[in-house]
């Protein structure tokens, strides 16, 4: 492939094999570092609970940094959750689904149901007439201007980074997960069963052990950190200014991947928490390379290193982005609703 930056992009966007060719060398599972993984994470995380359970008799708000830490393990543990359903995280589908089930039920997540919706939004980032499950609401300019008072009211309370980050979190993982649709197939909705009675079977044992007052508190603070934490990372991975939407018909593939996902450069330490999910672009372009195996491709591969970084700094602008302006191709705040009728009312003049 040549050096040269646009020719790079514009082989891979026009030639599937080129990149293809590129992520095989990274699609291999490694049992060692997957089972290491599940040791360094899952240790740690039952650990934390024991010391949470000590530490809350002595005062409940010293358990504070405790819950921080263990919804970090909390989203490090969803990520493994995630990778078993790309049959990513090991080589066997068996340990996959064993596995996915296990981390599903610490997560509150039907492993199955989950992955059939995620599949689709595998399938649909970037295309604006394939939006659907597994993504967060986006309308266009347009559709917001043509919508009723009622549709933009809801809509501005959905997107409200205080209900995006605290409240839809907390909804999704405990409530609307134990909730299946009819368009999913059998198996996919009864996950959703073995799922919810896993978690009622943890639940009691938790109360069991804890009694259930501690167990509740404990248990729905370490959730809110790890569900707020990867609702922000999933949030900024495909909500940046330049992210890439097109029409069905203009959508492509790895132009979706690498450039309408982000590669989130976080702090190592925040990186092993998230499970290196901050390589996004390389993660949607080959959903099959395992997240132990990310930041090997990124370092390896000049392709995905001229993905530009968002910091975690940088990151903080997306919350200001509400709507896709699809007439430049960008992201917008609802303050430029007030720039777009003042065109549209120059024009209609």
């Amino acid at each position: 492939m040549s050096n040269d930056t646009t020719t790079d992009k514009a082989e891979v966007f026009k030639n599937p094999k080129a990149w293809r060719k590129i992520v095989v060398k990274y699609q291999k599972p490694d049992l060692a570092k997957a089972s290491w993984q599940l040791v360094n994470t899952l240790v740690p995380f039952f650990a934390l609970w024991v010391a949470m359970y000590f530490v809350y008799d002595i005062s409940p708000w010293l358990t504070i940094p405790l819950m921080l830490i263990g919804g970090g393990l909390g989203v490090r543990i969803f990520i493994i959750f995630h990778d078993c359903g790309h049959q990513s995280f090991f080589k066997s589908r068996r340990a996959n689904d064993i596995w996915g089930y296990i981390t599903g039920v610490l997560v509150f997540t039907p492993y199955r149901f989950w992955h059939w919706e995620h599949r689709i939004h595998h399938s649909t980032t970037g295309d604006l007439d394939g939006r659907a499950e597994g993504d967060v609401w986006t309308m266009t300019v347009k559709e917001y201007e043509e919508s009723t008072w009622s549709m933009r009211m809801l809509y501005r309370l959905v997107r409200n980074p205080f209900i995006l980050f605290t409240v839809s979190p907390m909804f999704l993982f405990m409530i609307w997960y134990r909730f299946s649709v009819k368009k999913a197939s059998r198996k996919d909705r009864l996950s959703v069963l073995w799922t919810n009675l896993g978690i009622a079977f943890m639940v009691a044992v938790g109360c069991f052990i804890f009694g259930w007052q501690k167990y509740l508190i404990l248990q729905l603070g370490l959730s809110f950190v790890a569900n707020s934490a990867g609702i922000w990372i999933f949030y900024v991975q495909h909500q940046f200014e330049d992210v890439y939407w097109a029409r069905n018909e203009e959508w492509n593939f790895a132009a979706a991947a690498l450039e309408g996902s982000s590669f989130y450069k976080l702090p190592k330490i925040l990186q092993w928490f998230s499970g290196n999910i901050g390589f996004h672009h390389i993660h949607h372009l080959s959903s099959r390379i395992p997240n132990y195996r990310l930041e090997e491709c990124h370092n390896s591969e000049p392709l995905f290193q001229q993905v530009p970084a968002m910091t975690l700094r940088s990151s903080l602008a997306c919350l200001k982005y509400r709507l896709h302006d699809e007439e430049n191709g960008r992201l917008v705040g609802f303050g430029y609703l007030k720039q777009y009728r003042k065109a549209k009312a120059v024009v209609a003049a």
